[in-house]
């Protein structure tokens, strides 16, 4: 397997360091260039070709959400993780909103932040249940589940139901043994609710499942 070719942005040089640090010795990493700025990332975004961006959301003049919209915009097969101090639940939904798979604490153990930061790039849901369970308390309530972009009419029963089940963060084999249909079809589900939605991971819709009420919680 090809490594991950990683492109670091954040406006701290010792942030920087630091994360270099951490994916230096790992061998399905490669650190293909750094950026201190929203503008400079997403020009070397045209010239490095990175797989992944590790984004730090607190930037000037452009915040890493902005320039997460841009670059999604621009280059939309791109990862980008966010990377942050604190774990703001606003900004957490903003960010997967525009587009990112997920955050990084900055305060992670290093082992810790490999192994969840190989997890979000694997889809893995159980972190996709953790970030679940800190939007929860935050969009429950009916006035902040207002529909806006794509709406959940836009799934049939049978999809609704297995995006019920994403937000739980059950995987494909365990939604197929729960509906008692195969595990292909569920992949198949899963592929039409993405596209529909214009989603891009299990993340997204985990965050788009529990804004709009389609959860079993």
């Amino acid at each position: 397997m090809m490594p991950y070719r990683i492109l670091i942005v954040d406006d701290h040089p010792l942030a920087r360091k630091a994360i270099r640090s951490m994916l230096g010795a790992a061998p399905d990493f490669l650190i293909v260039g750094e950026a201190s700025n929203g503008e400079d990332a997403i020009q070397l975004c045209g010239e490095v070709a990175p797989d992944v961006v590790l984004m730090d959301i607190h930037m000037s003049p452009m915040d890493g959400l902005q320039t997460t919209r841009l670059m999604k915009q621009a280059y939309s097969y791109i990862r980008i993780v966010m990377l942050t101090v604190s774990d703001d639940v606003a900004d957490l939904f903003t960010a997967l909103q525009f587009g990112a798979q997920g955050y990084l604490l900055k305060n992670m153990d290093p082992d810790e932040w490999l192994s969840y930061l190989r997890a979000l790039l694997d889809d893995n849901s159980e972190i996709a249940r953790g970030m679940a369970d800190k939007l929860f308390s935050r969009f429950r309530s009916p006035a902040s589940a207002q529909p806006e972009g794509p709406s959940p009419h836009m799934l049939t029963t049978r999809e609704q139901e297995i995006t019920a089940y994403v937000a739980l963060g059950d995987n494909n084999r365990m939604i197929a043994e729960k509906l008692l249909i195969s595990e292909h079809t569920v992949k198949n589900h899963m592929k039409n609710i993405l596209v529909k939605l214009s989603l891009e991971n299990r993340v997204q819709l985990t965050a788009f499942a529990i804004k709009h009420g389609l959860t079993r919680k």
